[in-house]
């Protein structure tokens, strides 16, 4: 268990099918939806070994979550996607022990780890965590739709609209 300021116990685990419905409510109560079956598609997928999925709990209450998927992009490399963390719990340091346990099963893995952020203001708390990790952009520019944006297109300013970001893992090699 991680110490979270402003009290309270976290607990940082993997994604089970019984939490499937306790993730889909708790996301809901953000305002966000998910398409219907998005969260039984996850723990199918992480059943499957294409991806991963952390929860974090708080005294055993459903916090937040974040997913990595497997060889994403080319060259195929570890991409964090999908952090959330619910209001009632934002500020206690919850994203970034989620971001730390994604990145590190990244990078037991490879040697570079993948991010992308929205680039409206609604995702400025995530740019800031991002950059203050050591993510860098990773040069391709912004995606819509997941489609790289040529100069001078013209683009809805939504959740589409999103800067790639990497950080490559410079401590040791992999399996060193």
């Amino acid at each position: 268990m991680v110490q979270v300021p402003l009290g309270g116990k976290m607990a940082i685990r993997c994604m089970g099918e019984a939490d499937i419905q306790v993730m889909q409510t708790g996301f809901a109560a953000m305002g966000w939806s998910k398409p219907s079956g998005y969260f039984r598609e996850c723990a199918r997928a992480a059943k499957e070994g294409r991806i991963e999925v952390w929860m974090a709990e708080v005294e055993g209450a459903y916090a937040g979550h974040v997913k990595i998927a497997w060889d994403v992009g080319d060259p195929p490399a570890p991409e964090i996607q999908d952090l959330a963390v619910l209001p009632s719990f934002r500020r206690r340091g919850i994203a970034s022990q989620l971001l730390e346990t994604a990145e590190a099963a990244a990078f037991r893995r490879a040697h570079l780890v993948r991010i992308g952020v929205g680039l409206h203001p609604g995702y400025g708390a995530a740019q800031r965590l991002y950059v203050g990790r050591g993510f860098i952009p990773d040069g391709r520019g912004a995606t819509y739709e997941g489609r790289v944006m040529q100069e001078g297109a013209l683009v809805k300013l939504d959740d589409e609209l999103v800067l790639h970001l990497e950080k490559r893992r410079t401590d040791r090699p992999v399996g060193a």
